[in-house]
């Protein structure tokens, strides 16, 4: 279901609102919940509003959907950006971050990621993002691994980026209860378009594998431009 809103402010508002409501859900059946979340500067914003809502976060199982395979302290680490934006001023509960440990050597790191989060699964709600080329995690157009349904996260070597990642695989992410999307920005609009409406195929529009079956939060220059293009 795709959830237009004016601005990304309201965007990331909304669709923070959404994943704490389903977030309850699974907390009124059971004793927790688990979220996997992605980075980037859309949901920095929604992470400032988790930071500033009470929630039980102590009964929230915290992972993120991928990770580059930098030291958390660096600026491009996923990690730093959700700590500064959220766990810290929010008081996230240390014992229940789940983060890729990239002191090991890539396959290593993902191989001991997929250990963490394997008696988590299915996840409750999966958090993603889009890239103008329409990868989503780190799943980028023409990677193998965009056809793997078995394994539980991998170790991915971006070329043009020259950066090892580690992503969670299409199986954890189709399997997860819930799927939601913060897009924003006309420069989405295109990979937008051709993740809902462009001929099936994942290989080269990876965001296919999620976006038709997600509640998708976009702002007026993601959603208007796209819908101008579809039409």
């Amino acid at each position: 279901m795709m959830h237009r809103h004016p601005d990304p402010v309201h965007a990331a508002e909304a669709c923070a609102k959404y994943i704490l409501m389903r977030l309850e859900g699974a907390m009124s059946s059971g004793a927790q919940a688990t979220l996997a979340i992605s980075g980037g500067s859309s949901p920095r914003l929604m992470f400032e509003v988790f930071a500033k809502t009470r929630f039980p976060w102590e009964r929230v199982q915290l992972f993120w959907v991928d990770e580059r395979h930098v030291p958390p302290t660096d600026p491009q680490s996923n990690f730093k950006l959700t700590n500064e934006a959220w766990l810290a001023p929010g008081g996230f509960p240390a014992s229940n971050i789940h983060t890729v440990d990239t002191s090991l050597p890539p396959e290593e790191s993902a191989r001991c990621y997929a250990e963490q989060i394997r008696s988590f699964l299915p996840l409750d709600v999966v958090h993603l993002g889009l890239g103008p080329d329409c990868h989503t995690a780190s799943l980028f157009p023409g990677e193998p691994l965009i056809n793997n349904r078995k394994d539980l996260a991998a170790a991915v070597w971006v070329e043009k980026m020259k950066q090892w990642r580690v992503t969670l695989l299409p199986g954890v992410l189709l399997a997860a209860r819930h799927r939601v999307m913060l897009i924003a920005g006309s420069d989405k609009a295109e990979a937008l378009r051709a993740a809902l409406y462009g001929n099936p195929d994942p290989q080269r529009y990876p965001a296919q594998l999620v976006a038709r079956d997600a509640d998708l939060f976009l702002d007026e220059a993601a959603a208007l431009f796209a819908t101008n293009s579809h039409e």
